[in-house]
């Protein structure tokens, strides 16, 4: 006999896998490993961070040594193509199963990561490299950026602090409502941290390849096992 024939509900099916919470703050792990690829092995340029990406613009037109123009402008035109594809996405899987669409998004992300990890394996050290490096990452940091967003998990955006640490000082945690998040804003800080670190240390030590085949790794295992639920 059915379920609909006995009148029960079965297993909710979005409910199945890791919470989205969990999800995205490992998902912050792979952001600091990310930008650390890019800022300390890719000239000084974020995939990742947006937010720093228009500062390093602005340092790269203004001269600075260190700092280059066009691959900080690639990196901003990628991760605008790959948020654009984000938000397409979104669209087609309004109103459906959130699961579902946290696991393409993350499959996508991870096909992206692990194309510029062989890229990196196969070429390194040359200008082509630095640049697919740079396009690869950046498409699939803004495909993310735009699932994120749209998913509405709050405190949790994976690539950006500064609302999370202002909500950390300023919101009193002895309060109903916000101020109630505070593990979830300092777990994001410490996973950011922990990923940045961590990327740095495989940066220095092991080049680009391994960092971003991490990267790629623990974004796959989250799109098998991401559930729909925050």
């Amino acid at each position: 006999m059915t379920t609909a024939e006995t009148g029960t509900t079965g297993p909710d099916p979005e409910a199945r896998g890791i919470r989205l919470v969990l999800v995205l703050l490992l998902l912050t792990v792979v952001s600091g490993l990310i930008d650390a690829v890019s800022y300390l092995g890719l000239g000084h340029v974020f995939t990742a961070n947006m937010t720093g990406n228009v500062v390093v613009l602005g340092f790269a037109m203004a001269g600075a040594p260190g700092f280059s123009v066009p691959h900080t402008a690639t990196s901003l035109a990628c991760f605008l193509i790959g948020a654009h594809i984000g938000g397409r996405v979104a669209t087609r899987f309004k109103g459906g199963s959130r699961r579902t669409w946290a696991r393409a998004t993350l499959g996508a992300e991870a096909v992206l990561v692990a194309a510029a990890a062989a890229v990196a394996f196969a070429e390194p050290h040359t200008d082509g490299t630095t640049d697919a490096l740079i396009g690869l990452t950046a498409i699939a940091m803004g495909l993310r950026n735009a699932t994120v967003r749209r998913l509405g998990v709050a405190d949790l955006t994976t690539t950006i602090l500064t609302m999370t640490l202002t909500g950390l000082a300023s919101d009193d945690p002895r309060a109903e409502g916000p101020g109630r998040r505070s593990p979830r804003r300092v777990g994001a800080v410490v996973a950011m941290l922990v990923g940045a670190a961590g990327g740095g240390l495989l940066v220095r030590h092991h080049g680009l390849g391994i960092p971003l085949l991490v990267a790629a790794v623990a974004s796959a295992a989250l799109a098998v096992l991401a559930s729909g639920r925050d």
